[in-house]
C-alpha cells in the first residue's frame, strides 16, 4: 500500500489528527460512559446529544454547498436561533463538527471541514457566545450521513453539527 515514506506522511498526519482532536477532555462527555438513552423520545431536546439526531438542546445542523464553508443567510439564521439556546443554557458547551460529502482527497476534505467548523465557531463567537464553550473537529468525508451518490445525498453530508459536550 506504501511503497515509500513519502506516501505514509499524508496519513500519519491525518491518523494523529484525529487522535489527537479526537480524544475527550475532561469535562467532555465520553459516549461510551453516558450515552443517550434509547428511551429519550425524538422530541426530547434536553438528552446531550447531537444536532444530527435532534438530540442536542434544539441545535441544528448547518449545510453548506459543494466545495464552501461560506454562511448563507439561511445558515444565519439557525446560527442565530443555535446562539440563543446557548446564551440560555450559559454552562453548556458544544463541539462543532465539519463533515464534507465523499468526492476529494482525505486531506483536501480534513481542511475543508475544519474550516466550515471554524467558520462556525468563529460566527458564533462574533455574536456573543463565549469561545472556551466551542470547541471543533474536522471529521472531512469519515462520517457520511448518507451514503448515496447523488447531488441530494451529498449534500446532506456537507455540514456542521453540534455535540453537546457538557450542560
Amino acid at each position: 500500500m506504501f511503497n515509500n515514506k513519502k506516501n505514509l506522511f499524508p496519513f500519519v498526519i491525518a491518523l494523529a489528527l484525529t487522535v489527537s482532536f479526537g480524544c475527550s477532555k475532561k469535562d467532555e462527555l465520553n459516549p461510551d460512559e453516558n450515552p443517550v438513552p434509547t428511551s429519550a423520545g425524538a422530541d426530547d431536546n434536553s438528552a446531550i446529544g447531537d444536532s444530527d439526531t435532534g438530540r442536542a438542546m434544539g441545535l441544528q445542523t448547518i449545510h453548506f454547498p459543494y466545495d464552501s464553508y461560506e454562511l448563507s443567510a439561511a445558515d444565519k439564521e439557525a446560527l442565530a436561533a443555535n446562539i440563543q439556546i446557548l446564551k440560555d443554557k450559559s454552562s453548556a458547551k458544544i463541539q462543532v463538527e465539519g463533515h464534507c460529502d465523499q468526492r476529494g482527497g482525505i486531506q483536501y476534505n480534513l481542511a475543508l471541514g475544519e474550516k466550515r467548523a471554524n467558520a462556525v465557531r468563529k460566527y458564533m463567537i462574533d455574536k456573543g457566545v463565549q469561545g472556551n464553550r466551542i470547541t471543533t473537529i474536522s471529521f472531512g468525508k469519515e462520517k457520511l450521513i448518507d451514503q448515496g451518490t447523488g447531488e441530494d445525498s451529498m449534500a446532506k453530508n456537507r455540514r456542521a453539527n453540534f455535540v453537546v459536550t457538557s450542560r
